[in-house]
């Protein structure tokens, strides 16, 4: 029986969790410095490098002193929720680690949460001490309230603390004296977290992640409860509702390093992936063949966003991707929901529209941006907060927002949120910022992001996280001004648009290709307006004086995929394609439109 530690990393967004891993990596010697040096090598999927965040969780492991550690990175958004709990299932301790100066943020809670109630027992990192101003001390102080908020035990109350820098590779017991190594924090986790239990019995694993090969298929992966697994055993897979299906084990990987290697056996507490298990789903699980005892499979948080996917018809559909037809759409979703948890999808019969539910704005636009980048053509509408019925009330999902910014725009934030119904539950000014905690609709955070941005000159840090459903708190103003609609199809002109910029902002570029009910810029008042902005000046061989005058151009507005998720309305779809991102209406033809409106 090898020695084993199963640990998983518990981090808010950029806490330096990614690159804790990679410097424990580089402590077991999986790889020389130089070779991959700058890089992330746990991030390694190309969103994930671009927005410096962590989306799926990874499994690796590194040799120290003999001992096999087992490391599960996690994701630090709670929008990934669905993530986070089946990746705590295989582990017996975590790290918390934490920020010397920002201390433990909305989204750290959220995770932590679920470990404690899980009973894992925590060693809390604080990292980032070379930070100027940072307060190690203080933070440390506000980690034990947070657990003890959270209903620790006593036990996990008394946990072990390791300060240091993951950028500088240095970890220690005293943040004043910087030491040359992590081999502290190495060292803390062969001592504090336990080694998982040995039991003896008939084999017993839950499947709680999965991993895809071209070769093979899905793979699945989890952690051994119970027993032993063999290759070619015969083994029962144990379905959520309890129907029993008999599989074989053709295959046999634990994880060592960045990879897998084949091994023969592997016994209980240690992480694998099984081969050849056809037909399973996350939350299944495999027991033994003639007395098959499931383990309790995987309570997954419900969606609370809804958005609207359907095929790309505007006129410009199949310029630029390479996959646009509804078949194409469904297989490519169908398969995302091979391993995204949190995620559902309904088709509807008559048309080529699908409703997927997700977990926020940011889960939904990751697949979007991912399909997007393998070449899909789609337009997706408003996303939608998913409504329910309670003991007769109409309830909304009801988040925990909070905001860090500049304390000479805190007014008007403040205003902003309340009239979105947000509720402050508290506020703290620490070296001239204010921490502002609220608690706010789901649907009253749709568009707020790129609103406080701009009042705060981009100064302003939110997260948020999913708390409950509560009875429903009221309609909120949704964006007034009305969208400036191109009349006809053609190549947009300078001369057009310098005409009309006295009416609005525009999100086009002179010579961009528009069509005829393409969204075009923003009015300046209320209601819709529609212009031509494909009308170039007319030559004539009169002189006319002053007529020549340039056009002055104000530079358009360029949304990001989220910010036009945000900003479009009911009746407008966002068109995606490998190339662009543009606006629309659903109906293009402004008869259509005005016989609509009637209706």
């Amino acid at each position: 029986m090898q020695k084993i530690r199963n640990i998983a990393i518990i981090a808010h967004v950029d806490h330096g969790k990614t690159t804790l891993v990679d410097k424990m990596l580089l402590a077991g010697n999986l790889f020389r410095e130089n070779e991959n040096a700058g890089e992330l090598i746990m991030d390694n999927n190309d969103l994930e490098r671009e927005r410096g965040i962590t989306i799926l969780a990874k499994n690796v492991s590194i040799d120290y002193k003999g001992y096999k550690i087992n490391i599960i990175d996690t994701p630090g958004h709670a929008d990934f929720g669905g993530e986070v709990e089946r990746v705590l299932n295989m582990a017996d301790g975590v790290l918390l680690l934490v920020d010397a100066f920002e201390g433990p943020m909305p989204q750290t809670r959220f995770v932590l949460q679920k470990a404690l109630q899980i009973g894992l027992k925590p060693i809390v990192v604080i990292n980032k001490v070379d930070k100027p101003n940072c307060r190690p001390d203080e933070v440390h102080e506000m980690v034990f309230d947070l657990m003890y908020n959270l209903d620790a035990t006593e036990e996990q109350l008394d946990f072990h603390t390791v300060y240091g820098s993951a950028k500088n590779n240095w970890m220690g017991n005293d943040w004043n004296q910087p030491t040359n190594s992590i081999a502290t924090l190495l060292d803390a986790i062969i001592e504090h977290i336990p080694a998982p239990e040995v039991r003896e019995g008939t084999p017993q694993m839950l499947i709680t992640s999965l991993d895809y090969s071209n070769y093979v298929g899905r793979i699945a992966v989890g952690r051994v409860h119970r027993g032993t697994l063999r290759e070619n055993m015969d083994v029962a897979l144990v379905k959520r509702d309890g129907t029993v299906v008999k599989s074989r084990i053709k295959e046999l990987n634990t994880f060592t390093g960045l990879g897998r290697t084949k091994t023969k056996e592997v016994s209980s507490g240690d992480i694998c992936a099984l081969v050849g298990i056809e037909g399973f789903e996350i939350g299944d699980s495999i027991c033994d063949l003639l007395n098959p005892e499931p383990l309790k499979p995987i309570a997954i948080d419900e969606p609370t966003m809804s958005m609207v996917f359907t095929i790309n018809d505007s006129p410009f559909f199949g310029k630029e991707g390479k996959f646009v037809t509804s078949r194409h759409i469904h297989d490519r979703l169908v398969k995302e929901l091979d391993k995204n948890l949190a995620l559902r999808v309904e088709k509807n019969l008559n048309a080529d529209v699908w409703n997927v539910y997700g977990r926020g704005v940011l889960h939904l636009s990751v697949l979007i941006e991912t399909m997007r980048r393998e070449g899909y053509e789609l337009q997706v509408g408003q996303p939608q907060v998913i409504y329910k019925e309670i003991d007769g009330k109409k309830c909304e999902p009801i988040e925990q927002l909070s905001i860090n910014l500049p304390e000479e725009s805190s007014g008007k934030i403040i205003e902003m949120v309340a009239m979105r119904k947000g509720e402050m539950i508290s506020m703290e000014i620490k070296n001239d910022r204010v921490q502002l905690e609220f608690m706010i609709p789901s649907r009253g955070i749709i568009g707020l992001r790129t609103n406080a941005l701009t009042a705060s000159a981009g100064e302003a840090i939110m997260s948020h996280r999913f708390v409950e459903y509560q009875p429903y708190k009221g309609d909120i103003e949704k964006r007034v001004n009305g969208s400036i609609i191109a009349m006809e199809s053609g190549t947009a002109y300078a001369y057009a648009i310098d005409k009309l910029q006295d009416r609005g902002r525009f999100f086009i570029f002179p010579q961009d290709e528009v069509y005829a009910g393409q969204v075009v810029g923003e009015n300046a008042k209320e209601g819709d307006m529609i212009v031509n902005v494909t009308k170039s000046k007319k030559l004539t061989n009169m002189r006319a004086s002053g007529a020549d005058d340039k056009a002055r151009l104000i530079p358009p507005i360029v949304f990001s995929l989220e910010e036009a998720l945000e900003y479009i309305k009911e009746d407008e779809y966002v068109e995606i394609t490998p190339k662009s991102i543009r606006l629309r209406k659903i109906l293009l033809d402004e008869n259509d439109r005005k016989r609509m409106a009637k209706k």
